[in-house]
């Protein structure tokens, strides 16, 4: 089987896992947006949940990313017990230090949440500090994680990563279900760190089948362990800056009318669907095609597979933000508006998704591009970009802020995506010369043109439906499930009539495993 095939048989795989285990993200989201609504306690819950996350997301991105290669690296040299070994001794340290973290992290924790939310006052500060205080063994938990993932992805084994979330969510499920009548937000929490540590077993599942066991082993003059160290600050300083920008959003936020936190955190949600469910599948299996491909003299290989990956986002992202701009009415309504949930939650969600939805093909292309530049074992450049962004983000809020309110916040967070995605194609043109990224415009032309007819034709299906079918969720679901299934059907006949060289693949590809 081709390098191309078994990447397009484990996208497929990992998309399918991730379909399942959104659909069940989002009966979750449902559910707390149906007992807890959208006012000061979510936003208190969401607040302590993004200062808990400050911390995990830097661990298991940084560790995940810079894994990879060494991993590599050590079996050629050292065969698969050595790999073994090393990451024994990674994980050992890893959770070590962790440890040393959730102690300064509950000591520092009043000054976070200060820092992060500083509208908070009096009951609602506290009850923030003592929410993050309980979620803080998170960290450990995402340590672990993190060593386990790349350890398997070293392995070539994708399918964890888009299965490790289906226990997260039916903890979250459970406990929405059976106990939230019996606990304030502070079960929620509880709720969430139980769900992040039950993860794990789902690796130690995967990970047994690699005949990988646990020893303890401690060694900081390890050579591999302080190259990953070394290669983690810049990747730790990017994937912190992004998660600093979202703070900055939620710390103005909270500033503005209850309820603006929780909007954002919904829209953002919904907006990142697409990313989160078929560009993460299809970067996950890049990756280490695009390794592979820089640590050769010549680099048509790496830029053929650069502007495919680009390509392929571009077909999918740029219907996405249409579909969304064109459906964030009803696609709110059915998936949040019960309960708590009310009219004015809505309103305020769809303003967030439309605003967040404007960058969504350029947050798509940047993390594609991040992990180019990974593989090129260049981390400065996603870092210095990472700045830029940081600084873009606050000018932008306090300019939009003042008379666009949260959803400012969110266009903000779009304008800064768009214009650090050209600096990454601009710098990378340098780095490796010219990689045909005139093809990805017309791609990207021929996308848009397809979306737009589709948008048309959606928005006004979707109307009519609406008006015959009469209120209530399940009308309105399947008013919005007819649309957006005609309007994938538009979008699909009219680019394959455009003849783009990377539906023609997909489609190859298709055909292939229903003749299977």
């Amino acid at each position: 089987m081709s390098k191309s095939k078994k990447a397009a048989k484990s996208v497929v795989v990992i998309i399918f896992f991730t379909v399942c285990s959104k659909f069940l993200g989002f009966f979750r989201e449902m559910l707390i947006a149906a007992k807890y609504g959208a006012d000061a306690n979510t936003d208190t819950f969401f607040i302590a949940l993004t200062a808990i996350s400050l911390f995990t997301a830097f661990i298991t991105k940084s560790i995940n990313t810079t894994m990879i290669p060494v991993l590599s690296e050590i079996e050629a040299k050292e065969g698969k017990e050595g790999k073994k070994n090393h990451t024994n001794n990674l994980l050992s340290i890893v959770s070590f230090l962790s440890l040393l973290t959730i102690i300064l992290a509950w000591i520092l924790s009043p000054c976070v949440i200060k820092i992060i939310a500083f509208g908070f006052e009096g009951e609602q500060f506290e009850l923030t500090v003592l929410m993050m205080r309980i979620g803080l063994p998170a960290i450990l938990f995402a340590s672990i994680q993190g060593v386990f993932r790349g350890y398997l992805q070293s392995e070539l084994m994708f399918t964890e990563s888009a299965i490790a979330t289906f226990p997260f969510n039916f903890v979250y499920i459970f406990f929405l279900i059976s106990l939230a009548s019996f606990f304030d937000i502070r079960g929620l929490m509880m709720a969430s760190l139980l769900a992040t540590a039950s993860q794990i077993l789902i690796q130690i599942f995967y990970i047994g089948k690699t005949n990988f066991r646990y020893k303890y082993i401690f060694d900081l003059k390890d050579r591999y362990v302080n190259k990953i160290v070394r290669l983690i600050p810049p990747i730790f300083i990017s994937a912190g800056i992004g998660d600093i920008n979202r703070i900055i959003d939620k710390s103005m936020a909270s500033t503005l009318a209850e309820g603006s936190i929780s909007a954002l955190n919904y829209g953002n949600r919904l907006d990142k669907l697409t990313t989160s469910i078929f560009i993460s599948a299809i970067i996950t299996v890049i990756f280490p095609m695009l390794s592979q491909e820089a640590n050769k003299e010549i680099f048509d290989g790496l830029k053929k597979i650069i502007i495919r990956g680009i390509n392929v986002i571009l077909i999918i992202t740029i219907p996405a933000t249409v579909g969304i701009i064109v459906l964030a009415r009803p696609i709110v309504r059915v998936t949040f508006q019960r309960g708590a949930f009310d009219s004015t939650a809505a309103y305020m969600t769809v303003g967030a998704l439309v605003f967040y939805s404007i960058g969504l093909v350029s947050s798509a292309v940047k993390s594609l591009l991040g992990k180019v530049y990974y593989s090129l074992q260049d981390t400065k450049t996603p870092m210095v970009n990472s700045f830029i962004a940081l600084g873009l983000n606050v000018i932008l809020n306090l300019i939009f802020i003042r008379f666009m309110g949260h959803r400012g916040l969110a266009l903000a967070t779009s304008i800064s995506s768009i214009i650090t995605m050209m600096f990454l194609l601009y710098m990378l043109k340098k780095k490796i010369g010219s990689f045909g990224f005139l093809g990805s415009i017309k791609c990207g032309i021929k996308s848009l043109f397809a979306s737009i007819v589709m948008g048309v034709v959606v928005y006004y299906l979707d109307m009519g439906l609406a008006g015959r079918m009469g209120s209530g969720t399940l009308p309105e679901l399947i008013a919005l499930l007819v649309s957006v299934g005609v309007g994938v059907l538009i979008y699909s006949v009219i680019i394959y009539l455009f003849r783009i060289e990377e539906v023609n693949w997909i489609i190859k590809v298709v055909k292939g495993k229903l003749r299977k």
